[in-house]
């Protein structure tokens, strides 16, 4: 056994180490994205900051990322964006054998609207998005969760009394076009969901929408 005398030399060289060395920061999420399939992802932006506060930013945001998930044929069974974050359900590709789509999508998707908000801010080449995660959902009592997760956030950021009331989600538009097809859903999810999001959808006003420009929620 050690003697004393070498447990403390050998607990004073690791300090000293761990003093010297550079701290070992974790890796950038990993995204396994080798399968087809149906993700959860959640992007954030840098440092959290709310880049994307008031009606005209969100709309851009909004509108951004459901005319990426068409250009890049992702199809969206829901979604939620905030002011400094967003999540969303969706399938890959249909005919896909992977969904190595998802990060040219969401690279797109950011560099096109860090570059309009820097521009709007005067701060151009200012870092806005941060990574992104995504998890791979294979069966229902996966996907339901993160389903009900992405629909019911504005409330859990009190933004809106109801999910439905909030223009930058998807509950009002699952609840109209979505959910009848969901109920006919096998328990493996590995085909694409019948219906997609109609990205020229009007955006409710008026009560539906109070509290949605101040809609600072923290993940």
């Amino acid at each position: 056994h050690p003697t004393p005398r070498l447990l403390a030399l050998r607990v004073a060289f690791t300090l000293a180490g761990m003093t010297k060395r550079e701290t070992p920061w974790p890796h950038a999420p990993e995204h396994r994205l080798g399968a087809a399939g149906t993700y959860f992802v959640t992007a954030g932006t840098y440092l959290k900051a709310h880049h994307f506060r008031g009606r005209e930013r969100l709309d851009v945001l909004h509108r951004g990322l459901l005319t990426v998930a068409r250009d890049f044929q992702w199809r969206l069974e829901a979604w939620a964006v905030f002011s400094n974050h967003y999540h969303f359900v969706g399938h890959s590709p249909e005919g896909a054998d992977t969904a190595e789509s998802l990060g040219s999508m969401l690279s797109e998707l950011h560099e096109k609207t860090a570059k309009w908000v820097d521009k709007l801010d005067g701060m151009p080449g200012r870092k806005v998005w941060h990574s992104y995660r995504d998890t791979q959902l294979t069966y229902e009592k996966s996907y339901l969760p993160r389903l009900a997760y992405t629909h019911r956030n504005p409330v859990k950021h009190g933004l809106v009394p109801v999910a439905n009331q909030y223009p930058w989600c998807s509950a009002a538009w699952f609840e109209r076009e979505a959910a009848p097809h969901s109920k006919r859903r096998s328990t493996v999810l590995v085909k694409p969901a019948s219906a997609s999001p109609t990205i020229s959808r009007p955006l409710p006003t008026g009560s539906r929408a109070r509290s949605a420009l101040e809609c600072g929620g923290k993940r």
